[in-house]
């Protein structure tokens, strides 16, 4: 077999436009891409993060012994999306599969602390090896508010505490924990996907035993009165400091918390809502504005 790859750049308001035509001319799959490398915000749970020129592609199978019109599909598109820019290509189907796994590979993200697609070998076989597959929701260490994130697990004291992992994505943060040692992780997600995704990656490496994951009216019910020992939350500024009372209620006097997706510029003011419930101890920075704040939640009396 062999797949037909028809790539379009639009504008980020045609694409919703641009993925109905392509599936109605009978793409099997269409993906969308960055025309512009541009950064993107974390995205809230739930939502798909877009840049402002988008690659939309879609993707055909051309079976044995059948030919694909590539002529008539591209001169409909044409007369549908005249100023769109256009390309083509045919791809075999190893190469394809290829072609998709090699935009993985292993990420250290500390000493003997990997993250390893789930096809990979580990590069260190004795380190904590967390096996992901990067495909049902975000977070896949690549962005750099999830590898602080795990890199302050890492650096934390995990073991043998219950840790909350709050707008989990793709369950990675979780996961982790429970491999460093965590004796419980309640994970939640708005969205049903990501809770999907953090079964199926918890699952991989062997420790759903210990982790409870629901959309946040299920967390809420199965978590109760209980404080958590640890606290992350990888989400936005906004959403987190709209939020900072109820995560206070979740924590235990001078538990500790991290908190990512915050711009360099948000920072204070995620921090001033904070203070009134935490301490503060670090900002730690990566990738020119990407910012965790961490510390520990103040005493309560």
């Amino acid at each position: 077999m062999k797949w037909l790859q028809i790539h379009i750049t639009v504008d980020q308001a045609q694409v919703d436009f641009t993925e109905t035509l392509l599936s109605s001319l009978g793409a099997v799959s269409v993906t969308l891409d960055d025309a512009e490398n541009q950064d993107l915000l974390e995205p809230l749970p739930g939502e798909t993060p877009l840049w402002n020129k988008v690659i939309v592609t879609g993707i055909y199978a051309q079976e044995e012994g059948e030919e694909i019109d590539v002529n008539a599909l591209m001169t409909f598109i044409t007369t549908q999306m005249p100023e769109a820019p256009l390309r083509h290509e045919f791809i075999e189907d190893q190469e394809w599969e290829r072609t998709w796994m090699d935009a993985y590979e292993p990420i250290q993200i500390g000493e003997k602390f990997w993250i390893v697609p789930e096809w990979m070998e580990a590069p260190e076989a004795d380190a904590v090896n967390i096996k992901l597959d990067p495909g049902l929701a975000f977070g896949t260490g690549n962005h750099a508010s999830t590898f602080l994130c795990l890199q302050w697990l890492g650096q934390t004291d995990v073991k043998d505490k219950i840790v909350i992992d709050y707008g989990c994505g793709s369950g990675i943060l979780g996961v982790a924990a429970l491999l460093l040692g965590a004796k419980k992780v309640y994970a939640t997600d708005i969205d049903p996907q990501a809770v999907l995704a953090t079964q199926q990656n918890a699952e991989l490496n062997g420790v759903l035993g210990n982790l409870f994951v629901g959309l946040p009216d299920e967390f809420n019910e199965e978590f109760k009165a209980q404080k958590a020992d640890v606290f992350v939350a990888n989400i936005l500024a906004g959403p987190l400091m709209a939020l900072a009372p109820e995560f206070a209620t979740l924590v235990k006097s001078e538990g500790e918390f991290a908190l990512a997706g915050i711009l360099e510029e948000q920072v204070a003011d995620v921090s001033d809502v904070y203070s009134e419930f935490f301490d503060i101890l670090q900002v730690e920075k990566r990738e020119e504005h990407w910012c965790r704040i961490s510390g520990k939640r103040q005493n309560i009396h």
